[in-house]
């Protein structure tokens, strides 16, 4: 049953003031409509959570408008000022006068359900005006003046005749001064100014077709020039030209629901999310669905606290997506979520199943930093060095134009040896000595040892190369046609066996080999329940165990595509890993979990001496096996390095 209000508050004020609730002193309860200041104020905590938030629904206008260049200049980390300069259609007098009111548009007209502009709620320029002092030039093209309209904390001065550019100029200066509290929580200059560089940052690469500029005191200038329909120019733009060298394109529909834009190689990842950016029908939105999807589609492929480079757009029917979630515009509902999370998971999955385990240009990179003639400890003096220099090469001259790098011969290089019977008997020795107990190596397994080899015949035609050598009994070093490969051996083997477990999976049981002797294998009570729950899918693994009293399990068959195993390791490191699982993860990902353990056990060992045909054998798996540039930990299984790479380390190019 309910009370009014009034007989609460007069008849039990101590029931009124248990529940939170402040009498007046009047005694006045009655409901009453807010002045518009303060509707408007409580509307900007909803809208205006910062002044990135500002900077967003000022930069949303001005694309609205039509603009192809905007200026954002800030000051104290927008707190002091944002400034945003458009050159769009701009607005007249009536339209100023109004554009300050609560709910006053020109997107929308009578319904939701065809929203095709960025702003549609007329609550921005009202909620900032109600919490800062706000002042709107505007002038449409064609018009011989412009106009201009101020409001502070919430009292608006009318609008009159000011010069002005075709197009519109808003300034927002000491946000939050009419409402000081909300000033206590804002950040530092420096992070608020960081968060305005991330909301540019996502319109710019929204809308490439417009000129971003971004300057102010608190800031250096960042200028991103418009790059047209050139989408991923302006992407290298904002995350770095390495991002168009490990950048895979996305394109993909399913029934009304398109999907574009590049996703990085496995291996190039970064530290945290920040990189990823999701736009659905233009719009800039960070919504979990998508970020989650995104996650899911490298799982298995990106390391433990690494997260994948994305940009992906999303169109559909406006009619299949709600908007209007929060006032923020930030967040979105999709009509059929599972639809669209299927979308993105499969289309990177097959992406990356296309060309995604190609080693990432940061790996080289990386290589070539610490092959630098500084990065190594410097000798002492000796004659022909020169101290001081920071390198431990000697100080020479070197002409690299293409006409000495034409003309060059042993005679006349300046690194020939200084005694000509020196040369001889350089030239007298056989060439990599060291590996002579190795067969001459081919990149066909089938090959016999005394097979000569040429680089025509091995290293053409197959993009891993043939194998040179195996160094430290851990990394194979392959020839390309382009350059060399270095592979982690075990990284490899690794992501090949995992990738024969889970295709084995979808087919039937896998093949066992039966112990002559069951071993015993003691274990806590507790791990023994937990892997019986499961022992029905470790059988389908070709894991075959039963109880053996209340501690100990007995393994009676062990996958056949292992070989030896050590089962007693395998068991104990399963135990461990279920406990640890999700109980809402899939059956699915919990076999593939074990295979990939299974996997780890079964790979190639560190310290494995191989022979040429093994290694070459090895490298043709690896081209023919999806995923095969990153081992199940998200590590890269191999480095390439381009000739171009080396002959600049030499000083040749």
């Amino acid at each position: 049953m309910a009370f009014p209000i009034e007989t609460i508050a007069e008849d039990n004020p101590i029931a009124a003031l248990s529940s939170g609730r402040r009498i007046p002193e009047n005694g006045d309860m009655s409901v009453k409509l807010l002045p518009e200041t303060l509707i408007n104020q409580i509307a900007a905590g909803e809208v205006i959570e910062r002044p990135a938030s500002a900077t967003k629904e000022l930069i949303e206008n001005a694309i609205d408008a039509g603009a192809t260049r905007i200026e954002i200049a800030t000051a104290g980390g927008g707190k002091s000022l944002v400034r945003v300069t458009d050159n769009g259609s701009g607005m007249d007098a009536a339209d100023l006068e109004l554009a300050v009111r609560r709910h006053c548009t020109s997107k929308i007209s009578t319904t939701l359900n065809d929203i095709h502009t960025l702003g549609f709620r007329g609550e921005a320029l009202p909620s900032i005006g109600s919490v800062a002092r706000l002042t709107i030039t505007s002038r449409r093209h064609g018009d011989p003046s412009g106009s201009q309209v101020s409001v502070n904390g919430g009292a608006a001065i009318p609008v009159k005749p000011a010069p002005a550019n075709p197009g519109t100029v808003v300034e927002v200066r000491d946000l939050f001064f009419a409402t000081p509290a909300r000033l206590k929580f804002m950040k530092t200059e420096r992070a608020e100014a960081a968060a305005i560089t991330e909301v540019v940052k996502r319109m710019a690469i929204a809308f490439p077709h417009i000129r971003f500029v971004l300057s102010g005191s608190d800031r250096s200038t960042l200028e991103f020039a418009a790059t047209g329909d050139d989408h991923l120019a302006r992407m290298a733009q904002i995350l770095g030209p390495e991002f168009k060298e490990n950048a895979i394109e996305i394109d993909a529909g399913r029934e009304d629901v398109s999907l574009s834009g590049f996703v990085g190689v496995p291996t190039f990842h970064r530290g945290n999310s920040a990189h990823q950016f999701a736009f659905v029908n233009g719009r800039p939105v960070q919504d979990k669905l998508i970020l989650s999807a995104i996650r899911g589609a490298y799982a298995e492929q990106m390391p433990a606290g690494r997260y994948p480079v994305a940009v992906l757009s999303i169109d559909l029917d406006p009619a299949f997506v709600d908007v209007n979630v929060h006032p923020a515009k930030a967040d979105v509902r999709f009509r059929d979520p599972q639809l669209v999370r299927g979308l993105i998971v499969g289309a990177i999955r097959q992406a990356l199943h296309r060309e995604g385990d190609r080693a990432s240009t940061t790996g080289a990179a990386a290589m070539l930093r610490a092959f630098q003639p500084g990065s190594f400890q410097q000798p002492s003096a000796q004659p022909g060095f020169s101290e001081g220099s920071g390198s431990a090469f000697p100080q020479r001259s070197y002409s690299h134009s293409a006409s000495a790098q034409a003309s060059w011969s042993a005679s006349s290089s300046p690194s020939r040896p200084l005694d000509l019977d020196i040369a001889t008997a350089y030239a007298a020795r056989p060439v990599q000595s060291g590996f002579d107990a190795f067969a001459a190596p081919t990149a066909r397994a089938d090959t016999s040892a005394e097979t000569t080899y040429t680089p025509e015949t091995t290293a053409a035609g197959y993009r891993l190369g043939a194998a040179r050598a195996q160094v430290h009994e851990n990394y194979i070093v392959a020839q390309t046609e382009k350059g060399l490969v270095i592979v982690d051996q075990h990284a490899a083997h690794e992501r090949l066996v995992y990738e024969s477990l889970r295709k084995a999976l979808e087919n039937d049981r896998l093949a066992s080999q039966v112990l002559l002797i069951p071993e015993i294998i003691d274990l806590p009570e507790e791990d023994c329940d937990r892997l019986m729950v499961h022992a029905t899918e470790l059988d389908r693994l070709g894991l075959a165990i039963e109880r053996f009293g209340p501690g100990a399990v007995a393994v009676r068959e062990t996958p056949a595509m292992l070989g030896e195993v050590d089962a007693s390791a395998l068991v104990r490191d399963l135990a461990d890993e279920i406990a640890e699982w999700n109980t809402a993860s899939g059956l699915r990902n919990k076999l593939e979990y074990i295979a990939a353990t299974m996997a780890c056990h079964g790979s190639v060992r560190s310290g494995r001496r191989l022979k040429p045909d093994e290694m070459n054998a090895l490298l043709r798996q690896m081209e023919a096996t999806p995923g095969s540039g990153t081992c199940n930990h998200g590590r890269p299984t191999y480095i390439e390095l381009k000739l171009s790479d080396i002959e600049r380390l030499f000083g040749r190019s």
